[in-house]
């Protein structure tokens, strides 16, 4: 499984209010609408900047805060298809693999916004393409890599039927 696309860079600490910020939570039935204010109040317009494979790029404890599944799904939703940061928040790390959605732990703080990265995410390599350097981390498990490639925990079930374990 590659990754390829266009790094946005975050700080330590972001948190699911943050992601989705509380005045838009009324329109958690209505995804589509709801996606559109991904980080409206720490990246302005965030949505309307990014391409479809993009990466964010954070430090330490993303996604603290509530255990909102939302979250991570509305990133993914935005058309981002990794995050990697120092560390995740264990609820968001989980419901993040849960919904199709990468999340690579490492060190990420030479890494520039608009530097393109490629991530072998079965083999534990980051490459910068623009720094012309390359990190390693440690690979996902074989179950998390699955739900992955079927695109979330849900589609894995229901092409499976349970967890392979």
């Amino acid at each position: 499984m590659i990754i390829k696309g266009k790094a946005w860079r975050f700080g330590d600490n972001i948190s699911t209010d943050h992601i989705i910020p509380g005045r838009f939570y009324h329109l958690r039935s209505n995804l589509d609408e709801l996606k559109k204010h991904v980080f409206d109040d720490i990246a302005p317009d965030f949505y309307n900047r990014i391409s479809k494979g993009d990466i964010i790029v954070a430090g330490n404890n993303f996604g603290l805060g509530s255990s909102r599944e939302h979250a991570p799904l509305i990133i993914k939703m935005a058309g981002i298809d990794a995050i990697v940061a120092k560390s995740f928040a264990r609820i968001f790390y989980r419901n993040a693999i849960n919904v199709g959605l990468a999340a690579i732990i490492c060190d990420v703080d030479d890494v520039q916004e608009g530097d393109i990265l490629e991530i072998k995410v079965d083999k534990g390599v980051l490459l910068n393409i623009t720094q012309h350097n390359e990190k390693r981390f440690s690979p996902l498990p074989p179950i998390m890599m699955d739900i992955l490639k079927e695109e979330g925990l849900i589609r894995y079930i229901k092409k499976y039927g349970g967890l392979n374990i």
